[in-house]
């Protein structure tokens, strides 16, 4: 799930929306696909790890990539196929309003 910067989840997400999220979050327990799900702080609360030529490790503050959205949190689910996986980050979007990225794993 993506979010634009600045976002503000006490301000932006009403009682409706977070009831909504609930709604879904126990709906995906139910039907037994949630394996996870996490949601992130926000970018501005990011730490960026860069390994460098000599090997050392470079630590910076922030996001690594600067973007006008940033993931805002995820599910991982147990899905039998893309078709439904689709069908789960409709009702995602939806009760989350935002844009969800459906995307599976290797293997």
């Amino acid at each position: 799930m993506y979010r634009p910067h600045g976002f503000d989840h006490s301000a932006s997400l009403d009682a409706t929306a977070r009831h909504n999220i609930d709604k879904l979050n126990d709906e995906m327990v139910a039907a037994g696909v949630r394996v996870f799900v996490g949601g992130l702080r926000p970018v501005s609360e990011a730490k960026s790890v860069m390994l460098t030529d000599d090997g050392t490790f470079n630590v910076a503050d922030g996001e690594y990539l600067k973007a006008d959205t940033y993931v805002d949190g995820f599910w991982i689910l147990n899905c039998q196929d893309i078709e439904e996986a689709l069908e789960w980050g409709r009702k995602a979007a939806a009760a989350c309003r935002a844009a969800v990225e459906v995307r599976p794993f290797y293997g």
